[in-house]
């Protein structure tokens, strides 16, 4: 018996024994090592405190930094209307369907009298010298401009330069310190489900912030040839215009400028790559140049694609090409398929008069073109943008189709100032016909039929009877000055 539990006693004492080895000897090993470990460890503590510092670790740490270069903005235009009855707002409330005032009808003239009109907005500082991007219909037309900077010190601010076209506006005032100034970022690589904030005046409330997300890039809203705006949720109200759209990195992404007053939580920003690409010349010359390629173009239609044997819609036809203009001379005509420029994919006409609009006067161009479909290459010099039509145009015989036209006569080449021998003039549109459903009008003029240039009515009716019998056409219309195509279908 006590054999056993002397046994037993042993073998417990030899198993202690190697565990005791074990552990010690891991214990050694773990020592030897620790030198080799320990800068890595504090190496990536380091990163993560670099990191905390580049991105706020909330909305309050990023507030915090940016708002002392975010201004507000109040400015004071004169106005001149009645006085007595007048309507503070410039109109009599007794307006007629014919613009005339009720009582200037019948009482004569009414002295004229001044208003003050008082607006307030919002700006951020893009130098420490006072420069300060706002919109254009925040300081537009204003008699004073007063800025309030984040230690509540007041100056007044002179315009430097400004844009209608992409509602953006350079200010500058004359600090009498050095201003904290925004980071500008880039609006290109913003993702939409990005969080943001905005910060401004809105309705007079100073330094609000609101956080949001981007909900859509690119969206084109109708507020100009340029919109490309930043969609997002965060809340933006009148006297929000013109103040910064931060990302998390504490940089300017956007440019708030607009509201939806029918809808909550849709709000736009103006992308502040596109400020930055118009700052130099606001600086220098006060206004914009744009590039000018002397071209008209519109959407390729389903149909359109159809009739010219395009693959697809992407890209923009050419509608109209201006004498003597870049495109003119490069060799670009009428129904060419612009579908590259520079080497970037051209989506719509929208895209491409982005695209022509960024490029310097003087700068030259290479344009892919598809032609009877086959691909064509041109370079281009790109000319100044001067006071010309748009570059997308309107889209808007016995009764083919639903039009009714005539003869180009001499008395309505007179009136019209249309040449004659050079398509027939459309007199009238059927209700519910195709015609009409793509939107042609009475005094438009038809040009083309299926690519066949049209000189007389004899012709017109000779090629649209021809189309009637495939059941589509595809038409070369003037309206105005705009050309355009519409395709239309029977059945």
């Amino acid at each position: 018996m006590k054999s056993n539990n002397r046994k037993t006693f042993f073998m417990f004492l030899m198993a202690f024994l190697v565990a005791f080895f074990i552990v010690s000897l891991v214990e050694v090993l773990r020592s030897s090592f620790a030198p080799s470990v320990a800068p890595e460890i504090q190496m990536a503590s380091a990163v993560s405190s670099a990191d905390s510092v580049k991105t706020p670790l909330s909305f309050s740490d990023l507030a915090e930094k940016v708002k002392p270069a975010v201004v507000n903005i109040s400015t004071t235009k004169t106005y001149k209307g009645q006085g007595g009855f007048g309507s503070p707002f410039g109109r009599s409330p007794f307006n007629g369907p014919f613009g005339d005032d009720f009582f200037d009808r019948f009482f004569g003239d009414i002295p004229q009298r001044e208003f003050k009109q008082r607006s307030l907005g919002s700006g951020f500082i893009i130098s420490s010298d006072g420069y300060i991007f706002t919109n254009n219909h925040v300081v537009e037309k204003a008699d004073k401009i007063l800025v309030k900077v984040s230690d509540d010190k007041e100056y007044e601010a002179k315009i430097i330069g400004t844009d209608a076209k992409t509602d953006i506006a350079l200010i500058k005032i004359k600090p009498l310190n050095s201003l904290p100034v925004v980071e500008i970022g880039d609006s290109d690589k913003v993702k939409v489900g990005e969080w943001v904030i905005a910060i401004g005046n809105p309705f007079g409330l100073e330094q609000t912030v609101t956080a949001g997300i981007v909900s859509a890039k690119g969206r084109v809203i109708g507020a100009g040839p340029y919109d490309n705006f930043i969609q997002t949720d965060a809340s933006i109200n009148p006297g929000n215009s013109g103040g910064p759209l931060f990302s998390m990195d504490g940089r300017v992404i956007g440019i708030n400028t607009a509201i939806v007053a029918q809808g909550q939580g849709i709000g736009f920003a103006i992308p502040i790559n596109m400020a930055k690409s118009i700052l130099a010349d606001l600086k220098s010359k006060g206004k914009v140049t744009r590039g000018w390629l002397g071209i008209s173009v519109q959407d390729i239609s389903e149909d359109i694609a159809k009739n010219l044997n395009h693959k697809s819609r992407s890209g923009a036809i050419v509608t109209d090409v201006f004498k003597g203009d870049p495109a003119d001379l490069a060799g670009i005509k009428v129904e060419d398929i612009i579908t590259e420029i520079n080497g970037k994919a051209v989506k719509d006409t929208h895209d491409l008069l982005l695209k022509i609009a960024s490029f310097p006067v003087g700068e030259k161009v290479s344009i892919k073109v598809v032609r009877d479909g086959k691909v064509m290459a041109f370079t281009l010099t790109v000319a100044e943008r001067k006071d010309r039509p748009e570059i997308a145009s309107a889209t808007g015989s016995k009764g083919y189709f639903g039009v009714i036209a005539q003869e180009i006569s001499p008395e309505i080449s007179r009136q019209l100032g249309i040449p004659q021998g050079n398509g027939v003039i459309i007199i009238d549109i059927e209700n519910g016909s195709p015609a009409e459903d793509v939107g042609l009008q009475p005094q438009d003029i038809v040009l083309q039929v299926n690519k066949v240039k049209i000189t007389s009515l004899k012709q017109y009716v000779k090629e649209i009877g021809k189309a009637a019998e495939k059941k589509n056409v595809t038409l070369l219309v003037q309206r105005g000055k705009s050309k355009f195509f519409v395709s239309l279908r029977i059945g």
